[in-house]
């Protein structure tokens, strides 16, 4: 997944607030849900762009899907932002 859509999934504060609650531990998306008062599907829709944008992972354990969060992701994106900064000599 691309730069694009990485920032396209942060840009939403639910999505923000999703990751907040993930980096607590895996959790279901009734979890999640009753956490937020959001529906199930508002719930979803929101998972689903996380996963397609690389931010978190699902496994599934007996009737539970669990979600949790991937850092791979995080760790580019602070990478591109410490390369956009530059070389402390490069600075005029």
């Amino acid at each position: 997944m691309g730069m694009n859509e990485s920032m396209k999934a942060l840009a939403d504060q639910v999505r923000r607030e999703i990751l907040e609650t993930l980096k607590n531990g895996p959790k279901t998306a009734g979890d999640i849900a009753s956490t937020f008062s959001l529906t199930n599907a508002t719930v979803s829709y929101h998972l689903k762009i996380l996963k397609k944008a690389g931010f978190i992972s699902e496994s599934k354990e007996k009737n539970f899907i669990y979600y949790e969060l991937k850092t791979s992701v995080f760790e580019d994106i602070l990478r591109w932002f410490s390369d956009l900064g530059g070389n402390d000599n490069d600075k005029h």
